[in-house]
C-alpha cells in the first residue's frame, strides 16, 4: 500500500480490475488495451504481489519489450511501485556505454527479481552463458503488436524457447489483429482474454480538425501554440524525419520552447530531450512515430497531427500520448484535401466524426449525411478530384 499512495495510486482502473485478479489466479492473460489504460500496473501489481509472498534470489519475471523507451519507462514504475519492498529489477536495453553492459550482467548473474528486456539486448547476455531462466515464474510481453512490426518474433521465440515450460505468461498489446492471435497461440495456455477499448481512443480526449493546406501549416501551428500558452507539455506529430526538423526549426525561429526527436538522434540526446519534456523544463516536442507508442509522459495536455497518420492506429497510438489514465486531454490534426480518405479511414474506425474547427474549410465542412456512408466498404471520392480544398474549382 505504500508503494500505491507514493505512486499516487487512487483506484483500479477497467484494465486493472479485470486482469490483476485473473494474474493472482494463475491464469495466462492475452490482453488489449489502448495505451494510457493503465496496462502496466495490470501486470506489475499482482507480479510484485507475488515476490513479496514467496521472494526469490533468481530471475522470476521477465518483461520483454519492444524499445529502450519504454523498458525505462516500466524500470521507473517498478522503482515507484516496489520502493518499500526488498524487491529489485533491472532494465536491459542497447545503446549505453560499457559501464552500463557490465552493471546488466552483473544483476544477470546474481539474480535480480525483475528483468525487463528488450530482445535484442537480452540475447547478447544470453549468447554469453550467464543468464539462467531455471526460476522463472512470469513472463510478460508488453506492446506485442509493436514487436511483431519491429520483427522481433524470431527473438522472442529464442528466449521463450529458453524458459521454463511451466510458467505464467501474460501478453499486452494495443491492438489485436490476427498475426498476434497466432503468435500468442504458440505462447499461450488456455489464456483469460480481457479486451478495454480496443482500437479507440481515450474518451476524454477532445478531438477536432482544422482545414489546412501545406503552405498555411507553419502559421496555424504557430497562431495555435500561441492561443495555448497556459498549457505545460505539447507534443506535434509529424510525418517524417526532415518534417520534423523543419517544424522544429521554424517554431523555435518563432519563439517557442521546442525541441526535436527522431531516430536519427543520438540515444543519449533522445533520452535528454525527453527528460526535459518529461520534468517540465522543455514545453514542446516535435516527433516521429517513433514516440507514438509506449512513452508514458505524464501531463501532455495538447497532441497536434501536423500530417495525418497513413494507417489510423497509428492515429490512436499519436493522440493516446495524451488523455491517459483518465485525465482530459486535447488532439488537434491538420488536414488538406489529399488527407480526406485517411480522415474517413480514422473515422470509420472510431465509429464517429472528428468535428471541424475552422467552419470556413468548406471542402472539410460536410454534414454528416454528405460523408462517405459508412455501412458501404465502397470509399467514394469527395469532393469531385477537380475541386480545391475550399471548393473552388480550378481554371
Amino acid at each position: 500500500m505504500d508503494g500505491l499512495n507514493a505512486m499516487s495510486f487512487k483506484e483500479p482502473t477497467p484494465i486493472q480490475t479485470q486482469t490483476i485478479p485473473l494474474i493472482m489466479d494463475g491464469h495466462d492473460v492475452l490482453g488489449c488495451a489502448q495505451t494510457g489504460t493503465g496496462k502496466t500496473a495490470a501486470f506489475l501489481l499482482p507480479i510484485l504481489h507475488s515476490l513479496t509472498v514467496n521472494p526469490s534470489e533468481k530471475i522470476a519475471t521477465l518483461i520483454i519489450v519492444p524499445t529502450r523507451e519504454l523498458a525505462i519507462q516500466i524500470d521507473q514504475q517498478l522503482e515507484g511501485f516496489s520502493y518499500f519492498t526488498p524487491i529489485s529489477a533491472i532494465a536491459v536495453y542497447g545503446g549505453r556505454d560499457g559501464q552500463s553492459l557490465d552493471l546488466e550482467k552483473k544483476a544477470l548473474k546474481g539474480g535480480a527479481p525483475i528483468v525487463v528486456a528488450t530482445p535484442g539486448r537480452l540475447i547478447a547476455h544470453i549468447d554469453m552463458g550467464y543468464v539462467n531462466f531455471d526460476s522463472l515464474r512470469y513472463l510478460v510481453l508488453d506492446e506485442a503488436d509493436r514487436m511483431l512490426d519491429m520483427g522481433f518474433a524470431p527473438d522472442i521465440l529464442k528466449i521463450v524457447n529458453m524458459l521454463p515450460k511451466k510458467r505464467q505468461t501474460l501478453l499486452f498489446s494495443a491492438t489485436m489483429p490476427s498475426p498476434i492471435r497466432k503468435f500468442s497461440q504458440q505462447l499461450l495456455n488456455y489464456p483469460k482474454e480481457v479486451s478495454i477499448s480496443i482500437s479507440k481512443p481515450a474518451e476524454k480526449i477532445i478531438q477536432s480538425m482544422y482545414g489546412v493546406e501545406d503552405e498555411q501549416k507553419p502559421a496555424l501551428a504557430e497562431q495555435i501554440l500561441s492561443g495555448f500558452k497556459e498549457m505545460e507539455k505539447i507534443l506535434i506529430f509529424a510525418g517524417t524525419k526532415i518534417k520534423v526538423r523543419q517544424v522544429s526549426e521554424r517554431l523555435l525561429k518563432a519563439g517557442f520552447d521546442v525541441a526535436a526527436i527522431h531516430s536519427d538522434l543520438d540515444q543519449s540526446e533522445r533520452e535528454d530531450r525527453l527528460s526535459a519534456f518529461r520534468n517540465g523544463k522543455l514545453k514542446i516536442v516535435v516527433a516521429t512515430d517513433v514516440l507514438s507508442r509506449g512513452i508514458d509522459i505524464k501531463g501532455i495536455d495538447l497532441v497536434i497531427n501536423y500530417d495525418v497518420p497513413g494507417d489510423p492506429e497509428d492515429y490512436v497510438h499519436r493522440i493516446g500520448r495524451t488523455g491517459r489514465a483518465e485525465a482530459e486531454g486535447m488532439a488537434i490534426t491538420f488536414v488538406n484535401y489529399k488527407d480526406r480518405p485517411k480522415i474517413y479511414a480514422i473515422e470509420k474506425m472510431m465509429g464517429r466524426e472528428i468535428p471541424i474547427a475552422n467552419k470556413g474549410a468548406s471542402s472539410l465542412n460536410q454534414s454528416a449525411e454528405n460523408r462517405p456512408d459508412r455501412s458501404d466498404q465502397r470509399r467514394k471520392s469527395y469532393p469531385p478530384k477537380h475541386k480545391t480544398l475550399n471548393g473552388k474549382r480550378k481554371n
